[in-house]
């Protein structure tokens, strides 16, 4: 559709796209990379996503029907709008960050992860930041049906992990936030970094389960911040006490 390829090259002339750049193995067989395109995946290869960063309403059409980032009738690209891309190895479990020196989530405010384009799928716009509050720990869920990505959708705790911190604000009974101020990027002394759990469910096209979600299940919902030593000045590791 005209539609959708008209947004893939305008992604990358209008709009600032931060790229997580992952070194490819000999045994990935996904030649697809743009996030606006359509693929079918087995076990092993690199899947190619995006994650846009807007005001909630820009990712509604006409006030009503939320559509995919890769729908023109958005209009993103002509305002206050952002888009990470990545491309992590399909069921293994991965830790993506958008690094706050780059650009400044309350600026933003909520966030949507998609991918396709006749097989659009988009997740529910997640609330990131405003000037009071600022998450910075999600886990986000890409489930396909014989290698077709389906869905995508955040998976919450209710806020089991900052119960009784003083250091955190439990938003919506779902959300561990921290106040806005306390972020280095409004003078504050906390890297408020995004990180992004990722897991993979259904069936990949070859009809192999993909587990990596029943893993992370079993798994403390930021665990997976101890495995990565550059991370180690993050907002989990500020506040070990919070584990």
């Amino acid at each position: 559709m005209a539609v959708f390829r008209r947004l893939a090259t305008s992604l990358m002339i209008a709009m600032t796209v931060v790229v997580a750049v992952v070194t490819v193995n000999a045994g990935d067989t996904n030649g697809v990379y743009s996030p606006c395109l359509d693929s079918r995946v087995e076990r092993s290869d690199g899947f190619t996503f995006g994650i846009a960063f807007a005001s909630k309403d820009k990712f509604f059409y006409n006030n009503t029907v939320q559509l995919s980032p890769c729908d023109s009738r958005l209009s993103l690209t002509s305002s206050n709008s952002q888009i990470s891309v990545f491309r992590p190895k399909v069921d293994e479990i991965s830790l993506l960050t958008v690094n706050s020196s780059s650009f400044t989530p309350d600026s933003y405010g909520y966030m949507v992860a998609f991918a396709g384009r006749k097989y659009a799928a988009r997740s529910p716009a997640a609330f990131v930041a405003n000037s009071s509050y600022t998450v910075t720990s999600f886990t986000l869920v890409l489930e396909f049906k014989k290698g077709r990505l389906q869905n995508l959708y955040w998976k919450r705790d209710g806020c089991a992990k900052c119960s009784g911190n003083s250091n955190f604000v439990c938003l919506n009974n779902q959300d561990c936030a921290i106040k806005t101020s306390n972020c280095k990027n409004h003078g504050g002394s906390v890297d408020c970094s995004i990180g992004i759990q990722l897991a993979f469910s259904g069936t990949d096209k070859h009809l192999s389960v993909l587990n990596s979600w029943y893993e992370v299940e079993n798994l403390r919902q930021y665990s997976l911040y101890g495995l990565y030593s550059n991370l180690k000045d993050s907002l989990t590791s500020q506040y070990n006490k919070f584990f």
